[in-house]
């Protein structure tokens, strides 16, 4: 079926992958292997690693990334979570429906699933313990909401997928704001189900506005704090939408929001605190890049060799319904987030199953929807899950009962996302093309 070097790639991509080498290395050294024995020359490579980052959307990628680093050292994840207990608190699981109303609006901030976690756990649990609501529950609603960094634009999943099949950023940006925000009311009620079940009724109980004016006193005091923080997803979001500047641009004035939040509104960043958020930004960004580059090689040798082609032709084969194709791209993309992050898996997978979805007459801004979502779930399902990873560490509890906790989560909630996204087009579709026209986001 495949040629010498194809089928050595192949075989060497997975043994490295099982191995649990570096994934970038993998990428690289398995095209290698392959263009050798299949007598090519490494100017293939070359090329092909230079081209994949030649691009203003890598910058911008980089910009975000240094957004989330900020979001934790300049006091913002702080008065956002003054915000949401504000304004969700006085409700019945109110106290841990904050960590999801928080999730969702530095999601807006970060464009990324663990900043999120990595500046709410340690804010939220020890003091949710305190009144009584369990650690491990506490800290598995918040890795459960993580991806809502990844839903809730700016996205930087949304943007390396458009990097990869050549889609509207903004039009990204919109198509997964709905999936997002119905996972977020998912989780709310699951949460207001069981959270009784990890609350102790002995508990200490907070201090809540005791009147209806009070609680509004209490909000608007609140947001009035956090609205510097709050105006950095409002700036992108009107400045992208209303033609100010490119979705390449607003990384840049992200970055410099945030900055001069940090510096001058909440006087909260230091040099020392600027120099960690740039290490982390330096570090997820190199890792990011290696990814990027070193998976474009692989998967453009793997299409120059057709392999795209022929996957395409055995899906068809195999079925003739476009949804159990879609029902099959999701087992498939699930199973690859157990093993691998987001990142590799939209870099590996988006350019082999370009054709077969173009060829099924698949939306593609409805596909990378599709793709977010699935991806996103990723950071959450075991057994390399990188929310239980960093939430078990943040919380000194075990992966293992972290992960019996987010079951539920994964469940009843986000599948059922997973597959409303995929089956219903309208809803990832029709906000882009509502805002940026039918021309942008095409038929659906």
């Amino acid at each position: 079926m495949f040629d010498l070097g194809t089928s050595t790639t192949l075989v060497t991509f997975l043994a490295g992958i099982v191995a649990g080498l570096p994934i970038g290395w993998v990428f690289i050294g398995a095209t290698a292997l392959g263009v050798i024995l299949g007598g090519g020359t490494m100017t293939f490579i070359a090329n092909s690693f230079f081209h994949s980052l030649d691009s203003s959307t890598v910058m911008a990628i980089a910009f975000f990334v240094f957004s989330g680093a900020l979001i934790g050292e300049a006091g913002l994840a702080d008065r956002i979570v003054n915000f949401s207990y504000a304004l969700v608190g006085r409700l019945k699981g109110g106290l841990t429906a904050v960590g999801i109303v928080a999730t969702l609006f530095m999601g807006a901030l970060t464009g990324s699933s663990v900043p999120c976690i990595a500046a709410l756990i340690p804010l939220l649990v020890p003091k949710l313990e305190k009144f009584g609501y369990s650690r491990v529950y506490t800290t598995a609603l918040l890795c459960s909401s993580s991806y809502l960094g990844y839903l809730i634009p700016p996205s930087v999943p949304a943007m390396i997928y458009c990097l990869l099949a050549g889609q509207s950023v903004g039009a990204l940006f919109l198509s997964t704001v709905f999936p997002g925000l119905l996972l977020a009311l998912g989780y709310c009620i699951l949460n207001y189900l069981y959270v009784d079940k990890y609350t102790s009724s002995s508990a200490e109980v907070p201090e809540l506005p005791k009147t209806f004016a009070a609680s509004v006193k209490q909000v608007c005091r609140t947001g009035w704090v956090a609205l510097p923080a709050l105006g950095c997803p409002a700036l992108i979001l009107i400045g992208i939408y209303g033609g100010i500047f490119t979705p390449n641009e607003a990384g840049g004035i992200a970055a410099i929001y945030c900055l001069l939040v940090g510096w001058f509104a909440y006087r909260e960043l230091t040099w020392k605190r600027l120099k960690k958020a740039l290490s982390s930004t330096v570090g997820t960004f190199g890792m990011t890049t290696l990814l990027l580059a070193g998976g474009t090689v692989l998967t453009r040798y793997l299409t120059r060799q057709g392999v795209a082609q022929q996957v395409a032709s055995a899906m068809l084969l195999m079925f003739s319904s476009k949804y159990m194709i879609l029902l099959m791209l999701n087992i498939f993309l699930l199973f690859l987030g157990m093993f691998l992050d987001g990142i590799p898996i939209l870099i590996l997978v988006v350019p082999l199953v370009l054709p077969l979805m173009t060829e099924l007459g698949v939306n593609l801004v409805h596909l990378g929807a599709i793709m977010v979502v699935n991806v996103g779930i990723g950071v959450m399902t075991p057994p390399f899950a990188m929310s239980i990873f960093v939430g078990s560490r943040l919380s000194e509890i075990s992966a293992a009962n972290l992960t019996k906790t987010m079951l539920p989560f994964l469940f009843y909630v986000s599948i059922p996302v997973l597959l409303l996204t995929t089956y219903f087009p309208f809803l990832s579709c029709w906000l882009p093309e509502l805002l940026l026209g039918a021309n942008v986001v095409g038929a659906w």
